[in-house]
Formats: structure tokens, sequence, C-alpha cells
């Protein structure tokens, strides 16, 4: 059964849409303008020119290798000519094949070394072109491995790499012990990451950042709880994982910025329920798998004290800018990628779609206020659609965040930054309005990108395989 929430494109006005909200008790501020989103920040003796920031997202269009093709080299010319003056993370690369979330992902590693080269260098020469130059332009490259949600092969099948055997998410995935990787193996994928961030540097990257979020193996580690050994337990031995990678990259790549998307608080897995709506997987007691969650309830509620606590200690070891998510797409895609129509395997909202855009905001501007000197990228606003801007405006002239990212927004409308910026009228045929298209195609074997709106994907035969597969889920 599907929920009725009322769709964006109902509300015709920015008052309209800012009452609806507040009369169901979702707390988001919005302003008109674009001063504060204009506005410079100095970070690490560098000048970034404005408050947009361009979100690391997983492409799938890259060779078998890992190799990037004209597909994403496409989509990161795009991202160096929205009109952001950061690019955080431009994609998700993996440090090594088995750690690939889909067998067309990037790698970062020795074959794919000059590809990045130069597609960093074609990114900066894009953007000087379009907006004069490229002297306040920070690009980093995000460093992942996939962990539970390793799929590096054709087959079907994931092959998973677990931080430790978790009581829900083994059986939502099917994984047992056997999949539990060992302290040799974690070494391993350590160097790994060290490597990698080498290459990003050598390829012209100004920083590197090392996933901890959505339920991937960085993240995994940080509520491995039950986990015996150097990498479990306590929080120094849950956040040894990302300490022994930065320690390894500020030896072997001196000079390389470092960063952390990290997902600061968490909630239950969810399933599809035969209301087809989203439901907690049912759990007897307090729950401590959930990274920053206070372990109780269907929503549960933020505890941020461990979060703050690695933040802290990141800082430690010179990270100055980080990227706040929330939750996962693979168990709790309400709360990470919240939308008004499900993916391909997702469900219906099971409480309004703006409801965690809402907290979202706010823990972040809490986090911000407890880690005092952490530069913080926003991210979670796409559901917000044409109003995005103005509350983009709000969060940042209100310090509630130091940059405002977008991720789906970006594949259908990359310019929403520059246009806003310069005060032009948003382009509403290329707004994303959640489709899930992005996420159903890849899903689904097919290349990532948006098919609804992107004219270059609607041509594409992909498109109409797309439409098949959406009409049978519908039937």
């Amino acid at each position: 059964m599907a929920n009725n929430f009322p769709k964006v494109t109902q509300f015709k006005t920015l008052d309209e849409f800012s009452a609806y909200l507040k009369s169901e008790n979702i707390d988001i501020g919005f302003a008109e303008g674009s001063s504060a989103m204009a506005q410079k920040i100095t970070h690490n003796g560098r000048t970034i020119g404005n408050r947009w920031a361009i979100l690391p997202m997983e492409g799938w269009d890259c060779s078998a290798d890992g190799t990037p093709t004209e597909y994403t080299r496409r989509r990161w010319l795009n991202f160096a000519g929205s009109g952001a003056k950061l690019l955080y993370g431009t994609e998700a690369a993996a440090v090594m094949h088995s750690g690939r979330s889909n067998p067309q992902q990037l790698m970062c590693a020795d074959h794919t070394a000059d590809a990045l080269k130069n597609l960093c260098s074609e990114m900066r020469r894009t953007h000087k072109e379009k907006f004069g130059t490229d002297d306040d332009l920070l690009i980093g490259l995000q460093l992942t491995h996939s962990g539970r949600y390793s799929h590096p092969n054709k087959a079907a099948v994931l092959e998973s790499v677990t931080a430790y055997s978790h009581p829900l998410l083994d059986k939502k995935f099917g994984n047992s012990p056997a999949n539990v990787v060992s302290d040799d193996e974690v070494k391993n994928i350590i160097q790994h990451f060290i490597k990698a961030a080498v290459i990003a540097q050598k390829a012209g990257f100004d920083f590197v950042d090392i996933k901890h979020a959505h339920g991937y193996l960085g993240h995994e580690f940080l509520t491995a709880c039950d986990r015996p050994g150097p990498y479990g337990g306590s929080f120094e031995n849950r956040t040894r994982f990302f300490r022994e990678i930065a320690e390894g990259i500020q030896k072997a790549a001196p000079g390389l910025e470092l960063s952390a998307r990290l997902s600061i608080f968490d909630i239950f897995p969810f399933i599809k329920g035969e209301d087809g709506v989203g439901h907690p997987m049912q759990w007897q007691g307090h729950y401590p798998y959930a990274f920053g969650g206070d372990g109780t309830g269907m929503d549960m509620d933020e505890n941020l004290e461990e979060p703050v606590k690695f933040v802290k200690m990141m800082q430690e070891y010179g990270v100055g800018l980080i990227c706040a998510t929330i939750g996962s797409p693979y168990y709790n895609v309400h709360m990470q990628r919240p939308a008004y129509y499900p993916v391909s395997d997702g469900y219906e909202m099971p409480e309004h779609p703006l409801y965690n855009v809402s907290r979202h905001i706010k823990a972040v501007k809490r986090l911000r206020e407890l880690c005092p000197g952490i530069k913080v990228v926003g991210s979670g606003y796409t559901c917000l659609q044409e109003y995005l801007p103005a509350a983009a405006e709000y969060a940042v002239g209100h310090d509630e965040t130091d940059f405002v990212g977008i991720g789906r927004m970006v594949l259908s409308y990359p310019e929403i930054c520059a246009d806003s910026l310069a005060g032009r009228p948003l382009d509403r045929c290329r707004i994303c309005r959640t489709f899930g298209d992005c996420t159903s195609a890849p899903r689904n074997g097919m290349i990532s990108g948006c098919y609804p709106l992107d004219h270059f994907y609607k041509q594409l035969p992909e498109a109409g395989r797309l439409k098949e597969i959406k009409k049978g889920l519908k039937k």
C-alpha cells in the first residue's frame, strides 16, 4: 500500500511549502537569495570559492577492470561544470577488486592511475574555462571498500567481507561467520587504502576521503563491539582501521589532505513488509550496532557521543573537513535516501520523506557545535527539490553546515549550483523528483545515470529495459 505524501510539486511557492512542513512538525529552515552559498571559505590555507559541494557516488559505468569510460568522463565533467567549488570525493573508488560494490565500479589502482590523472586535469580545465579560474576549486577522491556489500564480479551473489557477524544483517544479506575478515586480511586492505591514496595524490587530487559511511567496511568496524582482537571491542580498537590507514597515508603521501564521509547516526535495518512499506527488523532489548544511535525504538534517537569522539580523534590526524551522512541505502534507505518513489528493490516510506531530511540537517548542526574547528559538508537535501537552494542558503547562513552537497540532484541538474548562485530561475524540467532510476538501473545491471530527465540516458537502450522492469514490478 503506497503512502500518499503530498509531492513537492504540489506546492507552488516557498511560503506554501514551508507552511505545510510546519503543519507536519518538520523543522527545515529556508531563506531567499544566495549570499551565504556564494561566500568563500578558507580551508588549510586554500580558498574554496563557494559553499556548494558535489557528493561522491558509486558509478556503474567503468570498464570491467575499473578504468573510467566515456560515461564516467561525462559525469565528472558535469560535476566540474556545475559551479560547485568543492568536488567532495568525485566518485567512490574501490581500493581493490574484491572491495568493489559492483562489477563496473571505479578502481584507484596502478592500472587506472593515468586515466585518473587525465580526468582530474580535465575537470580543472573544464571548470576554469567555464568559471574563469580553478584556483578556488578543491577536488577529492573517495576511497572505499564495500565490505558486506561487495559485488565485484558479474555473478548475482554478494561476495561479502564483513567486520563481524551481525545478527540482523547476516540474516538480511545471507552472510555467515565465514564472511568475517581476518586480522591479516584487514592489514592487507589497509595497505590497499594507503597505496590508493598515493595514486590519488600523484593524479592531482587535493584530498582523499576514507569512507566510513553507509554500512561499508570502515563504517561497520565502528560497531564491531563483538569482534575479538585488535579491530573490535573497545572504541580504540573499533577505530584502529581508520587510524592505521591515516598513519600510513601520512607517511606514504605527505601533504595529501585526509577527510572522511561518516554516517553520524544510524537506526535498525528495515525490510519490506507485506504492505509494501518498510518495517524495522525484530529485535529485543538494546541494539548495540547502530553507530550514533541510542539503541532503542524504531526511529532510534541520536546519541552523538561516539561520533563526536571519533571526529575529534580524526582531527588529531589532521582531518579538518568531513562529509556527514546518516544510515545506509542498503538497510534503511528511507533515512539515508528519502524519496517519494521507491527503488526497484526498496520499500514505501514508513514516514514522511522530509522527516529524515530534517533529522539529518539538525544532527549535522549539533555535530558541528560539539566538534569546534571541523568543517562539514551537509548532505541529504535532494528530496527538497526546487526548494533545495533555499534550504541550503538557510543552513549555511545559520551555521548549520559549512557546505551543502548534492548527489542524486547533480545527475539530472548539475547546473543547479551555478543557476542558484547567479539568481537565475531553476529549470524545473531537470529537478530530481526522486524517481529512483539512478539506483534501480545499477541494481539491475545497467549503467548509472538519470534516465527520466537526462536526454543522454533517455535515448539509451537501457532506458527501455528499465521501463519494462518497473512495469513488471508494478504488476
